[in-house]
């Protein structure tokens, strides 16, 4: 096997693993209407190198098993992290790799699970969507956008390591 194809796959199973334990470590906090899952921060991974987004999709999945709401879980809270990679890709490459644009793709988390989870909790509970989307909203705003921006942006100042995390 090529060098660049067990790179691609070591470092999308440890992104992977990455996600789940971090949900699973949270887990009081991770599922639920009101959710703040640290695991999320990792999702501007897909910013400094767009090839995680595969592991974080898996990471997620795998960190919905353990989740009380169920299949619909795996498969809606799945997508909303593939939807938001997509967004931080494109925005990514629309705008560019700057500070700026990674403020505006860490509002893509933010939206598709506001939307996404916020419908798949209305349909389970029967409760309003509007309330749903926005605690959903919320906590995802406050750990990728104020948390994860922040993060993200002490890892972009240092070029050595934006090399060691990029994958060939």
């Amino acid at each position: 096997m090529e060098k660049n194809n067990v790179q691609f796959i070591t470092r999308t199973a440890l992104i992977a693993a990455a996600y789940a334990a971090l949900t699973y470590a949270f887990a009081w906090m991770s599922y639920e209407q009101l959710q703040f899952r640290v695991a999320e921060v990792l999702v501007l991974f897909a910013f400094i190198e767009p090839k995680y987004g595969l592991g974080l999709v898996l990471g997620c999945v795998l960190a919905n098993i353990a989740s009380p709401l169920g299949v619909i879980d795996i498969v809606v809270g799945s997508f909303a992290t593939f939807i938001a990679i997509m967004f931080i890709v494109t925005v990514r490459k629309t705008l560019g790799y700057n500070k700026k644009s990674l403020m505006v793709a860490s509002l893509g988390p933010v939206i598709s699970n506001a939307l996404l989870v916020g419908f798949e909790l209305t349909y389970l509970f029967n409760t309003p969507f509007l309330w749903n989307a926005f605690y959903v909203g919320i906590g995802e705003f406050v750990v990728v956008t104020l948390a994860g921006t922040v993060f993200i942006s002490e890892i972009m100042k240092k070029s050595g390591l934006i090399d060691k995390l990029s994958i060939n």
